[in-house]
């Protein structure tokens, strides 16, 4: 691989096709006839490896057969930890043409040191019972003790993989009812389990995701990503539907972007893409750093916002600061989805730009009801709608005794359609808990309809009762991030805590400032903001920079905050606030 290789082009020189191929396998086949591919960059910006779907086809039926040759049969798992680059690809291909089942396992990002890391990734190892563990040169020193003890019929780096003797044994017949891949969930409140997607069930999401939700073009589009390979929305969403749409693919990798967000931006001017998708989080860190040299964004036409709450606010100041760049904020399109649907759930319209919904705070938690208002008089809360359910897919509010309710009522959100995982893998009991009979995903979100479109309004899990109020921690955490200058999004973790008097409520907050003037001026601050937006008191600790754990996406993780906070993790900084 070298730095002077020529780009994968944007266009196929095929006739496009979105998604219409019974598995990922079939599809590749297709994509492989053009001229399209990814093109995989390092963080500043550098071509590293340009792998165009043909060469990418071959490279994984070689890798198929090495797979084999390791011992491996149809149906094993092989659990990759999933930097982005073009060996990934290899080994994830290479899996699907050899009736393997991959598991894309994350990096050591966000995971509060080494032992917490591996222990976590030994548990997903576990749980998807994996025959080979594939472990990245970045983290090779770990590699015995990620593997130790396990049973495998391979346990090392990609380039002892594809360095084995190839088998010459045919290769299987891959089914549409066949899994395709385990894609853990990215554990903000639980352990995380393996969503089970089959081939059919991908190639739905990615074919609707295409055709309906992006529409994308005959010729023209590009996307751009740095997203993770280990999550839904940067595998299905910027590797494998790409591919099934013939589409290339400009991918930077994840661990770089928070050091140097503008190199995505730079990226997409340069290489003129067209789709491009980030949390929240991601367009404020590029509005918050100075840019060098000149931005042409003016070929932006789908800025998605998906993988955690949209924070409205924060986009617009991103639209404002790169106006100038060509950026047009009618770009921004926002969406809902889950790993548990193989990704996507609803779109909103293109072209349109965010459309916001202000409503009564106080009536939503003591009724149940979002009612509009713009009162300055009173509490208010603004959510983004995410759009209507793609074709095939439904998407249902229903209240505590499962009764259907009408536009403007919260209640938990439902979803049914084909792109639907068959389960958790090996966890039957919890597969039953969230997918009945009938097909319907209790996805775990709170929210209501409005005009067609689906409202998100928070985890149900996270929703904290006091005095008959529901309060949703989401809220809590916009107002200080919003309203005190020296705070950003995710500094604020926002939890009710058990006691024998009660319930709790409890904000642990990221302190930048060392003088004790400071801090105790931005925890009287945060207290007194609390009391006056919302009624409520709540114990604020001052926490560190950096400390507030967030899942392998980039979520903040509420449930592992608390359960940090109770073992005592916090205390010093608890005393010195």
């Amino acid at each position: 691989m070298t730095s002077n290789q020529t780009p994968v082009p944007t266009a196929s020189n095929q006739k496009r096709r979105y998604g219409d191929f019974p598995t990922f396998s079939a599809a590749l086949d297709y994509a492989a006839q053009g001229t399209a591919g990814f093109n995989i960059y390092n963080g500043r910006g550098q071509l590293l490896e340009a792998l165009p779907y043909s060469l990418l086809r071959t490279q994984a039926i070689e890798t198929a057969r090495r797979l084999l040759a390791a011992g491996l049969s149809v149906g094993d798992r092989v659990a990759i930890i999933a930097e982005s680059d073009g060996d990934f690809a290899r080994i994830f291909f290479g899996c699907q043409y050899a009736g393997l089942v991959p598991a894309p396992l994350p990096l050591p990002i966000a995971f509060g040191g080494r032992d917490a890391y591996i222990s976590t990734l030994r548990g997903m190892v576990a749980a998807s019972g994996a025959r080979a563990v594939v472990v990245p040169d970045l983290i090779g020193s770990w590699k015995q003790d990620i593997t130790e003890g396990l049973d495998l019929a391979f346990g090392g780096s990609p380039a002892e993989l594809l360095s084995l003797p190839p088998s010459d044994q045919d290769l299987p017949a891959i089914r549409e009812e066949d899994l395709s891949y385990l894609q853990f969930s990215s554990g903000s409140t639980r352990f995380p389990m393996g969503v089970a997607v089959t081939q059919s069930a991908g190639m739905a999401n990615a074919r609707a995701i295409a055709r309906d939700g992006l529409k994308v073009t005959e010729t023209g589009d590009r996307c751009v990503s740095w997203l993770p390979l280990y999550h839904d929305m940067g595998l299905v969403g910027f590797f494998l539907t790409p591919m099934t749409c013939q589409l290339t693919i400009d991918l930077l990798p994840t661990r770089e972007f928070a050091r140097r967000p503008h190199v995505w931006l730079d990226l997409i001017s340069r290489n003129r893409g067209t789709i491009a998708y980030s949390p929240s989080f991601g367009y404020e860190l590029c509005a918050r750093r100075p840019v060098s040299g000149d931005l042409d964004l003016s070929c932006w036409r789908i800025a998605g916002i998906g993988g955690d709450m949209i924070r409205h606010h924060i986009l617009e100041n991103f639209a404002q600061r790169f106006a100038d760049s060509g950026f047009d904020g009618r770009a921004f399109v926002a969406s809902y989805g889950m790993a548990e649907a193989t990704l996507a759930i609803s779109f909103a319209p293109l072209n349109t730009g965010i459309v916001t919904d202000t409503i009564n705070l106080r009536t939503l938690e003591t009724d149940g009801v979002a009612v509009a208002s713009d009162d300055p008089s009173q509490a208010l809360r603004t959510f983004v709608l995410c759009g209507v359910a793609l074709p095939e897919h439904d998407i249902q509010v229903r209240g505590a005794k499962g009764d259907l309710l009408t536009e403007r009522h919260v209640g938990m959100v439902y979803v049914r359609g084909p792109s639907l995982m068959r389960g958790y893998f090996g966890r039957d009991e919890e597969t039953a808990e969230v997918l009945d009979d009938k097909g319907w995903l209790n996805t775990g979100d709170l929210g209501y309809m409005l005009n067609g479109q689906v409202v998100i309004t928070g985890r149900a899990k996270d929703l904290i009762i006091i005095n008959g109020r529901n309060i949703w921690p989401q809220d809590l955490e916009w107002s200080a991030e919003h309203e005190i200058p020296s705070l950003r999004s995710r500094d604020v973790a926002v939890f009710a805590v058990e006691e024998e008097t009660g319930e709790r409520v409890v904000a642990l907050v990221q302190c930048r400032a060392t003088n004790e003037e400071d801090r105790a001026k931005l925890r009287e601050e945060t207290m007194g903001l609390f009391r006056r937006q919302h009624g409520i008191e709540v114990d604020v600790i001052l926490v560190p920079p950096h400390t507030l754990p967030q899942t392998s996406s980039g979520k903040l993780t509420r449930a592992r905050a608390k359960a940090m906070l109770l073992s005592g993790q916090f205390e010093t900084s608890c005393t010195a606030a």
